[in-house]
Order: C-alpha cells, then sequence, then structure tokens
C-alpha cells in the first residue's frame, strides 16, 4: 500500500513519456518533407479574375498603408474592404481612396447586425460580390482572397497562386500562403523602455515568426499528404466556384461559418466537399508580429475557443466518405489540440509535484532520496518536450534565416519551447470562455493602435461611395 503512490506516479509518468515519444515521431515525419521542400516555378496571374475581401473593425492606424501596397501588389484585382461599424475613421479613408480607385469597393455593416464575428464580416463581401456581373460568371476564372488589414503581400504574389501545382491545377480549389511577422528584425520595439522589455518583445515577434515559417509549413506539408491543408486568416484563396458550393444555407449568408477559428472551418468545410486546398511557401504575406503579452493571450485565447468550437464537427468528419482515415485522423489531432493541451498541462506538474513530494517522504523515513519512485519517465518526458519544440530554432535557421548564427538559433529553440508551454495560459483562458458561453469576437489590437492621433468623427457616407 505505501508504494502504491509511487506506482501510480511512475506508471503515469510513463505513460505520458511514451506519447511523448510518439509526438516527437510525428514531428520527425512533418520535418521531412519541409526540409526537402524546393520552389517551384510561377504561373500566370492573368488567367484569373481576382477580388481580395479585407474585413476592417477600426482599422485606422494601418488601413491607408495597406490600401497602397494591395494596389501596388494587385493592380488589377478588385478590393472589397469590409467595415464591420468602425467607431474611427476606417470607412472615411477607405472611401478617399476609392475615388480615384473604381476597382476598390466598400461595404459597410452598421449596427445592431455588425461586429457578430468575422466570418459574418466576409460573408457580406461575398454577397456584395456575387451581386455583381463578376460574381455571377460561372467560368471558374474567379478567385476570392482574404488579407488582413494589415497584411503585405509579397511581389509576384498572385502569379505563384496561378502555378500549375495550385490553382492552376484545376482540381485544387483553395491555396494557403506562407505568413511572416514584418517587424522580426526590429531591435527596439519599444524606444522609450529599458532592454529587458525590448529583448522580451522582440522574442515574442521572433516566435511568432518561427511559428508561421517553420511549425505551420510543416504542419502543413503533412496535411498535404492526408488531404486536410488548413486554412489561415490571412493570404487564403478560394474560388468562387467553390464558395458558392459552401454557400448551402439560407440563414448563414454565405459560405463562412461564425465560429472563433472560421478559417479553419472553412478548409474543413472544402475537405468534407471533396474540394482539395494547397499550401505554399513560394510566396507570402507579411503581417504585424504582436510585441505584447497581453494582446498575444487574446489572440490565442480566440484561436483555441475556435478549435473546441470546431470539435461539433468530430462525428461528420469520422462519417464523411470523402475524407480517408488517415484524414479523419489528421483533424480529430488538429481538433482535440486543446483538450490535449489542458490534459498535460494538468496532469505533469502535479505527478512531478507528487513525485518530489513521495521523494521527500521517503528520504525522511528511510535516507534514500526517491526509494519508490522512477524518475527516468520524467526526466525522459522534459528532455522530450524540450527537444520536441526547441528543434525549429535551428530549422527555421536553416530554411528561413540563414543569415543568423547557429548559437542564436539554438537560444531560439530554447525560448520557443518556453513560448509553446505559455500556450496553456491562452488555453484555459478559452476554456473558462467556453463554459461560460463566451464566444464573441475579441479583436486583437494593433501595435500602433494608441499612437494615432484622435481624429475628427467621418461624415456619413453617401450610398453612391459605398460600392
Amino acid at each position: 500500500m505505501g508504494d502504491s503512490p509511487s506506482t501510480v506516479v511512475t506508471a503515469t509518468m510513463t505513460l505520458f513519456l511514451v506519447l511523448a515519444v510518439l509526438s516527437v515521431s510525428y514531428l520527425l515525419a512533418l520535418v521531412v518533407p519541409f526540409v526537402r521542400s524546393r520552389s517551384r516555378p510561377p504561373g500566370d496571374a492573368s488567367r484569373f479574375d481576382w477580388h481580395i475581401l479585407v474585413p476592417c473593425l477600426n482599422e485606422a492606424a494601418v488601413i491607408g498603408e495597406t490600401l497602397t501596397r494591395l494596389r501596388d501588389a494587385f493592380p488589377h484585382a478588385h478590393l472589397w474592404i469590409v467595415d464591420d461599424a468602425s467607431d474611427d475613421d476606417t470607412a472615411a479613408i477607405v472611401t478617399r481612396y476609392r475615388r480615384s480607385d473604381p476597382q476598390l469597393h466598400l461595404v459597410p455593416r452598421r449596427l445592431p447586425h455588425a461586429r457578430s464575428g468575422k466570418g459574418d464580416a466576409l460573408n457580406a463581401a461575398y454577397r456584395a460580390l456575387v451581386a455583381t456581373p463578376a460574381g455571377s460568371s460561372p467560368s471558374g476564372r474567379v478567385v476570392v482572397g482574404v488579407f488582413d488589414a494589415d497584411g503585405i503581400p509579397a511581389p509576384g504574389c498572385l502569379d505563384v497562386v496561378a502555378s500549375p501545382h495550385l490553382l492552376g491545377d484545376p482540381a485544387v480549389d483553395a491555396v494557403q500562403i506562407e505568413v511572416r511577422m514584418r517587424n522580426r528584425n526590429e531591435r527596439r520595439p519599444f524606444p522609450d523602455a529599458g532592454p529587458l522589455r525590448n529583448l522580451v518583445a522582440r522574442t515574442l515577434v521572433r516566435m511568432q515568426d518561427i511559428e508561421f515559417r517553420a511549425a505551420v509549413p510543416a504542419l502543413q506539408a503533412g496535411r498535404a499528404i492526408t488531404g486536410t491543408v488548413s486554412l489561415g486568416g490571412n493570404g487564403q484563396f478560394v474560388t468562387l466556384d467553390a464558395l458558392r458550393l459552401l454557400d448551402d444555407d439560407p440563414g448563414r449568408g454565405g459560405p463562412w461559418h461564425n465560429s472563433l477559428l472560421d478559417d479553419y472551418e472553412l478548409a474543413l468545410h472544402l475537405a468534407l466537399a471533396g474540394r482539395r486546398t494547397a499550401f505554399t511557401r513560394d510566396t507570402w504575406v507579411e503581417q504585424e508580429g504582436l510585441w505584447d503579452a497581453g494582446r498575444l493571450l487574446v489572440q490565442r485565447t480566440r484561436w483555441s475557443q475556435g478549435t473546441m468550437q470546431c470539435a461539433r464537427h468530430l462525428r461528420t468528419v469520422w462519417l464523411s466518405r470523402r475524407l480517408s482515415t488517415p484524414a479523419a485522423a489528421e483533424i480529430s489531432y488538429s481538433l482535440l489540440q486543446p483538450w490535449l493541451q489542458l490534459l498535460v498541462s494538468a496532469v505533469c506538474p502535479a505527478l512531478v509535484l507528487l513525485a518530489a513530494v513521495h521523494a521527500i517522504g521517503q528520504a525522511g523515513g528511510t535516507g534514500i532520496v526517491g526509494q519508490g519512485v522512477q524518475w527516468w519517465p520524467i526526466a525522459g518526458y522534459i528532455l522530450l518536450a524540450v527537444v520536441q519544440f526547441g528543434m525549429w530554432g535551428p530549422l527555421y535557421r536553416a530554411k528561413c534565416e540563414p543569415a543568423h548564427g547557429f548559437w542564436r538559433s539554438v537560444g531560439w529553440g530554447f525560448a520557443y519551447t518556453a513560448y509553446v508551454w505559455c500556450y496553456s495560459a491562452a488555453t484555459w483562458r478559452a476554456l473558462i470562455r467556453h463554459v461560460r458561453g463566451h464566444g464573441a469576437w475579441a479583436k486583437t489590437r494593433r501595435n500602433a493602435e494608441g499612437a494615432v492621433p484622435a481624429q475628427a468623427p467621418a461624415a456619413p457616407l453617401k450610398e453612391t461611395e459605398l460600392l
């Protein structure tokens, strides 16, 4: 009886060690196609008609620069800006730009029907698009792109998306491009703050860049094998024909559902409809990395809760005849991630504490530290946890940032391990919101917000200025 606690601790930690080995093996299987990936020739963007949707809520701090950069990158595309009942001058800024740009469209949403989520905002733009002659074309040439209000696409982005292995392939209906943090090399995000605060801020941005340019592309490479490539909120492209196929619920107003993870949910429904999504690192969109831990927590809470919401589709996934067993397993693994993280973050510290208490008790009674407790599963699990996440630092350097030194990349790896473990705070916060039924969309404030000078309220827009 006296040894039963130690037996439970050892058995449980051994189980976690086995799971960690399986997890590391899974990640190593993803790393191989990621490391071996090579660029492929671009296509011809002129084969398609491009419509770019940009949902906006209080984006006056960035929308002017975004419009200029989007027009430079996509000179022939239609830009559809959704103003989701902003309190600032977002709509007024877009209206000023529209006066000299007939292919720029403003889609206004008004309270109380506005601010109900990004999915609803995108559906409003979709409805405006399909009401136009271009939107009713059955040619299959119309492509809808989605960019965040701070998105800056790479030169030649559309040519890459039109590549023969991407949208140039009639079997591909959607493409997700790589996302980069444009402020990843900024040394002093807070010019008036001390070195420690700036170190933490730029490290947070670097960790986000590692996540989006190393860990996520490797995961997408694995999903390409199972046919379950996901879409992100920034830099996604979907054919209008595929969106029409998903527009099967008149009460919803469009193809996007309104979970807090609407982008993943869209890709999931494309897969359930038998449509194929692809991912490419050959082009990218740059966005602003968050250098404030509080705002990063808000963003990741929303993503974790959105994943929890999407777990309701698991039954449909396993009953679908269009998805293979590996595809259903990969989707299940993705949707169960928050719950697995909650389990690990709750059980592991408790087991380590229980093992330590038991060891101290054994030492006090017999003078032999740790008698009855096997520490090797605990040490092995911790080691594998570090290896599992720490490897992304050197891999990121090798594939994305070769100009940086190797030992710096090792430091990035250790920092990335801590970064991933800090996700637990966001997951627990998401669980609390989920249990309480708090599903409102929480917008992540831009770094520049708060530094924008106050402006006079925008004048009401005339109907002729909208579309």
